[in-house]
């Protein structure tokens, strides 16, 4: 796959408001929208610069902060659905995540939602949100837009506090009739500067532990973890097996959980993904475009610069994408279908093109 032409998806952060507060939460979203937002005629505007990519359109995702706190919202999902663009909608579970508005998101044409559950039960899940009641909200919201013909996307954030629980969301998640999961590496951005973060060894594990995981009639994604492409590859294709205590603790609790995978079953994970700025671009509530959501570096606004030319001409994205890095990353021979997560790089040494400290190989050298 080859994204120097055009992204894949195109996160928009519609708003920094949200009536959660998360501790993960990349946008530290307050409650109120910001001054500045892009406003509904420059919201069209920015479909329309989508559009410009030529078909196939890249895919809008909708995001925040959290999309249901745009009084507009559904005049926006109107006009990319008019003009052709998919989308998808990534909304929070608050009280504004009703029945009504899962059934008007699948009738304003939303290709799917995602909701993020990070824990199994509210005692782990409300701890992270910052809110009880919101693990029950979550789970009934899966349920309803599930009956409701909705396609769910889970989103779960990975962090020291929640690994060991990650068979139990999967059958969670399983039980409930969700296909998609995806699951984010945590980058200490916004809040998630105070949490802590696994450890090379430990991200390790939680991949293999992936790579087992989408056996199971589950297709698996993961964010700021490309990583576990270079261990889609060793398992796969080189047989290499990965011999760890906390590997082995979630394989046998996944195992107890789900039985054995099909004989036939075969993994939905791949050896090619996005990176930031690489089928990737994120722009802010204020038209602020990023290379994703979790690196802060401004290349430009939607306001007056023309993002088809941006994506495909900035230099720093066109080193992301021919994998010009530095250290450890630049020389790894995993670079083509990892790259690191390019966040996580900046977020540690202020360089988007440096080596990422989470993974395993990086870190040992």
């Amino acid at each position: 796959m080859n994204f120097s032409s055009k992204p894949v998806l195109v996160f928009w952060e519609t708003t920094r408001a949200c009536l959660l507060s998360c501790l993960h939460c990349r946008a530290s979203a307050i409650t109120k929208p910001l001054p500045g937002e892009l406003s509904t005629e420059e919201g069209f505007k920015l479909m329309d610069s989508v559009r410009s990519f030529g078909k196939p359109y890249p895919t809008i995702i909708f995001t925040g902060g959290d999309p249901l706190m745009r009084k507009d919202l559904f005049d926006l999902l109107g006009y990319a659905s008019s003009s052709g663009v998919s989308f998808a909608v990534s909304p929070a579970v608050t009280k504004l995540l009703t029945k009504d508005a899962l059934a008007k998101l699948k009738e304003a044409g939303s290709a799917s939602i995602s909701l993020s559950l990070d824990g199994s039960s509210p005692e782990i899940h409300d701890a992270i949100r910052g809110e009880a009641g919101t693990f029950q909200r979550t789970i009934e919201a899966i349920s309803n837009a599930i009956q409701l013909g909705v396609k769910v996307q889970v989103n779960t954030a990975i962090m020291k506090r929640n690994f060991a629980d990650l068979p139990e969301i999967l059958h969670v998640i399983r039980g409930l009739g969700v296909r998609t999961w995806e699951l984010f590496f945590l980058v200490k951005v916004g809040r998630g500067e105070s949490l802590q973060d696994l450890s090379p060894e430990e991200n390790e594990s939680v991949c293999n532990f992936l790579y087992d995981a989408s056996h199971y009639d589950l297709t698996v994604r993961c964010v700021e973890g490309p990583f576990i492409r270079r261990i889609v590859k060793q398992r796969k294709e080189l047989g290499r097996y990965w011999n760890d205590a906390n590997y082995h603790k979630l394989h046998s609790r996944l195992v107890e959980l789900e039985g054995l995978p099909q004989p036939e079953s075969t993994s939905t994970l791949g050896t090619r993904g996005t990176l930031d700025g690489d089928g990737v671009i994120f722009v802010g509530y204020d038209g602020t475009i990023s290379p994703g959501g979790l690196i802060p570096i401004n290349l430009g606004n939607v306001r007056r610069d023309n993002l088809v030319d941006l994506y495909q001409r900035n230099k720093l994205l066109i080193s992301i994408r021919d994998r010009l890095l530095n250290g450890f990353c630049g020389a790894c021979e995993f670079k083509e279908i990892c790259g690191g997560s390019r966040a996580r790089a900046y977020s540690f040494n202020n360089d988007a093109l440096s080596s990422d400290r989470a993974c395993m190989l990086a870190a040992a050298v």
